[in-house]
């Protein structure tokens, strides 16, 4: 956390700035019922949740999960995406992207293009793998509510 002195306000209280997380779809898809550790996944969300962004992707991704799941799961997802903010894909995000596109899939780039070009993202929640060992050499915290600490480091 960083905090600043408001600027013109002598005696004004710092303001204090939290550092943002971004959820790319296997992080949002433990919002729903049946997901492996989605205990873990709302606890730690109820104290982050306004920490979180993610994308139309991540939304998509979301949806396809809980599509076949029923209509109770497609509401869990309509009001995830009521809750978390969603960001665009900027040119900064496509031009990060494309720096690691080379050596992960392309919606894994989109991922990690967002979280790298978006100001104010410290983290990344996600149970993937290749996005979260890209995010950690990207020096970004990893976020995987249930799982080991630094779980990527031993898979594959």
């Amino acid at each position: 956390m960083s905090s600043a002195s408001p600027v013109g306000r002598p005696g004004a209280r710092p303001t204090v700035s939290t550092p943002r997380v971004y959820a790319d779809g296997s992080a949002l898809s433990r919002y729903l019922d049946g997901a492996p550790c989605r205990a873990q996944w709302l606890a730690w969300a109820a104290q982050h949740e306004d920490e979180l962004i993610t994308t139309p992707l991540g939304l998509t991704e979301l949806r396809r999960i809980a599509r076949p799941r029923g209509v109770e799961a497609n509401g869990v997802a309509h009001d995830v995406e009521d809750r978390v903010e969603v960001v665009r894909f900027s040119d900064q995000t496509l031009r990060a992207a494309t720096k690691v596109s080379g050596v992960l899939p392309a919606f894994i780039a989109l991922h990690l293009g967002v979280a790298l070009a978006h100001p104010g993202v410290g983290g990344v929640a996600t149970y993937d793998v290749q996005l979260a060992q890209a995010s950690a050499l990207h020096g970004l915290t990893v976020v995987s509510p249930g799982w080991p600490a630094l779980w990527w480091e031993r898979a594959g």
